[in-house]
């Protein structure tokens, strides 16, 4: 089984756009550190996404941290989620890492992380036949998902040359 690892976007936004499940179906296990945990369940999150949160489902593990040690410096500048599923990721050897924001992205490959974000999630489940991706990438749209619209023209693109 692949070790999967996430941070709090993807799983905010595909519970907002009703597509969490997809998760399941791809990976069949995501494990995210206790800090992506308590940001899922902040106050000024959703309301959808913290009662989801406050019963999780059985393929969702929450891993509190390994050690009290302070993250190392070069991961100052990400939010304590991207930098507690960085830390998990490492003592896990995880194989692939859910992560949105870019300098924790380039912090991840850096370390030699295999990463992809929401969009690429989404895409991955519509290869598989899962969901429809223009109809994802709408449902995204109205939320406050921050997105390139060149990169979503690019993922359709590829759908149809697959």
């Amino acid at each position: 089984m692949r070790v999967v690892v996430a941070d709090t976007g993807p799983v905010h936004y595909l519970l907002l756009i009703g597509q969490i499940g997809i998760l399941h179906r791809l990976f069949e296990k995501i494990i995210i550190p206790s800090a992506v945990c308590a940001e899922l369940l902040r106050p000024e999150t959703p309301n959808d996404v913290r009662i989801w949160m406050q019963q999780p489902p059985s393929w969702l593990e929450i891993r509190a941290p390994q050690s009290a040690d302070p993250p190392e410096a070069s991961l100052d500048g990400l939010d304590d989620g991207e930098q507690a599923a960085l830390v998990l990721a490492g003592v896990l050897n995880a194989d692939l890492l859910l992560l949105d924001d870019r300098d924790g992205v380039r912090a991840a490959r850096l370390r030699g992380f295999r990463v992809i974000g929401t969009l690429r999630v989404l895409q991955l489940a519509s290869k598989r036949g899962f969901l429809d991706l223009a109809d994802s990438f709408d449902r995204i749209k109205r939320t406050n998902f921050r997105y390139r619209q060149e990169i979503m023209d690019e993922l359709i693109r590829e759908m149809g040359d697959a």
